[in-house]
């Protein structure tokens, strides 16, 4: 009896079969779908592509480029450096308030970047409450200036960073950093030799996203850095600059931030774009 059952073939799932969508739901979705790619669609139509080279080999463009790119890469840097032991201790360690360490820390996510600038300028300003102390003693000044541009971006950028990183750390198994703690290694080196491998290819998604929203990045550098040529005048400063005097610069503008998320996407494909 039992030889005979074990004989039986086993019936297998039918892969790659296409399943029947109700109605209901296949129009919303097309209509969400239609609302997400028209205007990058638009964007693409109206795009000046015969001045598209003249607009993108200006002198103001590319020091808003280069601008752009060493402040994001700054942030990210910065939001690396603080945030990965951040996202450690939230993931390894229990202490009293961790879950409102955790929203403070999600806060910027939902924070209109607006209010964060002016809670930035309010803390780093000249008259702020860390800002004041910093331009007595030191005399460093930090709002309107390249270095506010990257606080700016880091303060909304690094949330994105300790999330992936947390995540990653949850999933990983710790028995490999207690069992090389058992064996000799202190704690920072248990975390740099056995954990941080372990979790690299979270932490290099945070990065990426970090690096992604410290690019895009308005409203905070606005309002905590300004908007002066060659010191703090980013790429979306530039386009919503160039918006209001020559809209053919600012489509021009956006078309290779655009590229840039394209190229972010890209290489956060495996992560997510091949998820099923």
């Amino acid at each position: 009896m039992t030889d005979t059952l074990q004989s039986r073939p086993r019936r297998e799932r039918p892969r790659g079969r296409t399943r029947a969508v109700p109605i209901p739901l296949l129009v919303p979705a097309l209509i969400g779908l239609a609302f997400l790619l028209l205007p990058l669609i638009a964007l693409l139509v109206r795009a000046p592509w015969s001045s598209l080279p003249e607009q993108l080999t200006s002198a103001e463009v590319w020091e808003a480029l280069r601008l752009s790119l060493v402040c994001a890469t700054a942030a990210t840097a910065l939001s690396l450096v603080v945030g990965v032991p951040l996202a450690w201790l939230l993931a390894r360690t229990r202490f009293p308030g961790r879950g409102f360490v955790r929203a403070l820390v999600t806060l910027p996510l939902v924070l209109p970047p607006v209010v964060g600038g002016v809670a930035l300028l309010l803390a780093f300003g000249r008259n702020g409450v860390i800002g004041q102390w910093l331009d007595a003693w030191f005399g460093i000044t930090l709002p309107f200036t390249t270095t506010g541009v990257i606080l700016a971006e880091t303060f909304v950028a690094m949330p994105f960073l300790v999330i992936s990183v947390e995540g990653t750390l949850r999933a990983a198994d710790p028995r490999y950093e207690e069992a090389a703690t058992t064996l000799g290694a202190s704690r920072f080196t248990a975390f740099r030799r056995v954990t941080l491998p372990l979790i690299a290819p979270g932490v290099a998604a945070g990065a990426v996203l970090a690096w992604a929203r410290a690019l895009g990045e308005f409203g905070a550098t606005i309002t905590f850095a300004g908007n002066f040529p060659g010191r703090t005048q980013t790429m979306p400063l530039a386009v919503y600059l160039a918006l209001q005097n020559d809209p053919a610069a600012a489509i021009a503008l956006s078309l290779v931030l655009l590229a840039v998320s394209i190229a972010v996407l890209a290489a956060l494909r495996d992560r997510w774009l091949t998820a099923s």
